[in-house]
């Protein structure tokens, strides 16, 4: 083992990458009007950079966010910083980011992230708390520190609008209230609650949740699935694709099968959204919603 003589071996590994950093940011004066440099480790704030037109130049496991979620897209340029709970932080530090949009869930980190630059943390999913109303308000807060405040109007009005046009054509389907899940097995689901992102658009497009009972941050799981007989005039709204192995249970479940809302052809599925995201997946969930509903999907 050699320790004492580290520093004869020329510089460390953190050194040069600290150099390096300091050189691309020497090299590339900044002008006034020059955009932010977002650097994004939460998805759901990564949602509300590009929501108000603000690409971040790098993200978390972005991998991952473009298998699991179709829409908004990230460009291939945007760089790829590891897992979010556990970032690249000298990958991040050559990205020189202006500002670094994290979460509560990441409060462990944040030390280390401000002493590369200005973090901007803002909490979207608390128990007990519907996070929609968060979501939209991220889009001013956000807006207002990046200089551009007008992107964050402009996507509050265009996120309203478009609630308000789903809402008007889901109306008609207000008769009955709707059981959001996610199917983890033939005989578990995971149920989301007013506090969950699809519970609360849904309220917010005038529809009723069948699920009053408590929630275990943001979903309850898992859950019996004969609970659904308990809600019988239910519709049932699967969000995201069955698994394969819970499929071939289902078909062969008298259970299932004997569930009002199965065997009266009120189920429902839409495709994958993200559960954690910001307005792009609470307005995703609008329109899949109201396509299947109206048998468009």
């Amino acid at each position: 083992m050699v320790s004492s003589g580290a520093s004869s071996l020329g510089p460390s590994r953190r050194t040069l990458l600290t150099a390096a950093g300091a050189f691309f940011a020497a090299s590339t004066p900044l002008r006034a009007a020059e955009p932010p440099r977002l650097a994004a480790i939460d998805w759901a704030m990564l949602e509300t950079a590009v929501a108000i037109g603000h690409m971040p130049v790098a993200a978390c496991e972005l991998i991952r966010y473009r298998a699991d979620v179709v829409s908004p897209r990230i460009p291939p340029e945007v760089v790829d910083l590891g897992l979010r709970g556990a970032p690249n932080f000298e990958l991040l530090q050559l990205t020189r980011p202006s500002l670094i949009l994290s979460s509560p869930y990441y409060t462990r980190y944040e030390d280390r992230l401000r002493r590369l630059a200005p973090v901007l943390s803002l909490p979207f999913f608390l128990p007990e708390e519907p996070p929609l109303p968060k979501a939209m308000a991220a889009l001013t807060t956000l807006a207002e520190h990046v200089g551009d405040p007008s992107a964050g109007k402009v996507a509050l009005e265009q996120t309203d609008r478009a609630l308000d046009a789903a809402a008007a054509r889901l109306a008609r389907h207000s008769d009955r209230p709707v059981a959001l899940v996610d199917i983890g097995d033939a005989r578990h689901l995971r149920a989301f609650g007013f506090d969950s992102l699809f519970g609360s658009t849904l309220d917010r497009l005038g529809l009723t949740n069948a699920w009053t009972g408590k929630t275990a941050f943001s979903f309850m799981a898992p859950v019996p699935i004969e609970r659904l007989a308990k809600m019988p005039e239910a519709r049932l709204v699967i969000v995201g694709p069955i698994p394969l192995q819970a499929q071939r249970g289902l078909s062969r479940s008298v259970l299932w099968q004997a569930l009002p809302q199965v065997a009266e052809g009120r189920v429902h599925q839409l495709p994958k959204v993200n559960a954690f995201g910001g307005v792009p997946a609470a307005l995703r969930f609008a329109g899949l919603l109201a396509d299947t509903l109206d048998g468009r999907a």
